[in-house]
C-alpha cells in the first residue's frame, strides 16, 4: 500500500489532467457569465478567489480511469466546482467569515445579501448545465451531495451545546459537509467513464474527503494565518468543535475541561485565551489522535482503489491521498 506520510504535491495530483483542468476554468467562465453588471463584478471577483481545483481533477481522473476521457467529464467538473464555490460562498454568509484564503469574502467586499444570492445563482448555473449533459443520474448525484451538505451546514449551525459534540457527530457532520461532494466528483466521473468503477470510486471520494477534512482541521491548531489563510484557533474563536478537540477532551480532566468550557462562553476570547486552549489540546494528545484518524481514513481510499485498472489516472488518485493528508495549507 502507497505511503500516505510521504508527501505529494497537487502538481502530481492535477498533472494527468492538466490540459483538461484549463478547460475548466473556461467552462466556469462561460457558465457563469452574466448580462447583469453585479453578478458579473462578483462573478469575476470569485474566478480571481477559485480555489486549487481538487475536486474537478478528481472527478477527470476518475473518469480517465481504464479508459479514455468522455467529453462530458470537462463540463460536469466546472459544475462541482460551481456547487463547492457555492456552498463556501453561503458558508462564508452563515458564519459572518470576512476572509476566505486570506482575502476578504462575498459579504464582506458587498452585503449578507448579496452572498446568499450569489450562492443561490451558482446553484442555478449548475443545474442547467447538468439539464444540458442530458444524465438524470448526474443530476441525482448532485442534488444528493448538495442535499447533504444543506443539512450538514444545518447540523452545525444547530448544535447548541457544541462540547456535548462527539466523535460521530463529528463523523457525520464532515461525512456531509466535505465528503459527499469529493465522492459525488468521483462518482460523476465514473458515470459518464466505466460505469462499472462507480462503487469503488465513489467509496474513494468519501473516505479521501474523511480524511482531507480531518487533515484541514488539524491545520487550525498547527498553521498559521500566512499559511493557511486563517488564524490559528480560527475554529475555536467560533466555538467549533473538530476532532482534535474531542480527542483531547476524552482525555481531559475536570479542571481543564473547565477551562475549554470557560473559553466557549466567551463572546470575544483573546489570542492569549485560544492559545491556552490550543496548547491544552496538543498537550492532552489531541493533534495525534486526530493525525491517526486521518490515516485510518487514507488507508481505507487507498484500500478502495485495489485492483482497479493501472496507469497514470489511478496513480493520481493515489497521490491524491498522501496530499490530502500532509498539505500545510
Amino acid at each position: 500500500m502507497q505511503d500516505v506520510s510521504a508527501p505529494a504535491g497537487l502538481d502530481v495530483v492535477q498533472g494527468p489532467v492538466r490540459d483538461e483542468l484549463d478547460r475548466v476554468i473556461d467552462e466556469l467562465r462561460r457558465i457563469i457569465v452574466s448580462d447583469f453588471h453585479q453578478i458579473e463584478e462578483v462573478n469575476q471577483y470569485l474566478l480571481l478567489l477559485r480555489g486549487k481545483l481538487l475536486r474537478p481533477a478528481l472527478l477527470l481522473l476518475a473518469n480517465r480511469v481504464g479508459r479514455p476521457q468522455d467529453p462530458r467529464a470537462v463540463t460536469l467538473a466546472a459544475v462541482v466546482e460551481l456547487v463547492h464555490l457555492a456552498t463556501l460562498v453561503h458558508d462564508d454568509a452563515v458564519d459572518h467569515s470576512v476572509l476566505r484564503r486570506g482575502q476578504p469574502t462575498v459579504n464582506a467586499l458587498w452585503s449578507h445579501q448579496v452572498a446568499v444570492i450569489m450562492g443561490d445563482y451558482l446553484y442555478s448555473r449548475a443545474i442547467i448545465e447538468l439539464a444540458e449533459v442530458g444524465s438524470h443520474e448526474a443530476t441525482r448525484v448532485m442534488a444528493r451531495a448538495a442535499n447533504e451538505m444543506s443539512v450538514g451546514e444545518m447540523r452545525q449551525l444547530t448544535a447548541y451545546d457544541a462540547l456535548e459534540f462527539t466523535e460521530a457527530d463529528y463523523d457525520r457532520l464532515i461525512a456531509a459537509k466535505t465528503a459527499s461532494l469529493m465522492s459525488a466528483a468521483c462518482e460523476l466521473g465514473a458515470l459518464v467513464g466505466d460505469e462499472r468503477l462507480r462503487g469503488p470510486l465513489a467509496s474513494f471520494g468519501h473516505s479521501l474527503g474523511m480524511a482531507f477534512q480531518v487533515a484541514d482541521d488539524l491545520l487550525d491548531y498547527t498553521g498559521s494565518a500566512d499559511v493557511t489563510g486563517k488564524p490559528t484557533g480560527h475554529d475555536l474563536r467560533e466555538r467549533k468543535v473538530t476532532l482534535p478537540l474531542v480527542g483531547a477532551m476524552s482525555r481531559a480532566t475536570p479542571s481543564q475541561m473547565d477551562q475549554i468550557r470557560h473559553l466557549f462562553t466567551l463572546v470575544d476570547p483573546s489570542d492569549l485565551e485560544i492559545a491556552a486552549v490550543v496548547d491544552l489540546v496538543k498537550d492532552l494528545g489531541g493533534l495525534e489522535y486526530a493525525r491517526e484518524k486521518a490515516v485510518q481514513f487514507a488507508d481505507a481510499a487507498l484500500r478502495t482503489l485495489d485492483g482497479l485498472p493501472e496507469g497514470p489516472a489511478l496513480d493520481a488518485l493515489r497521490a491524491s491521498v498522501a496530499y490530502a493528508t500532509q498539505r500545510n495549507r
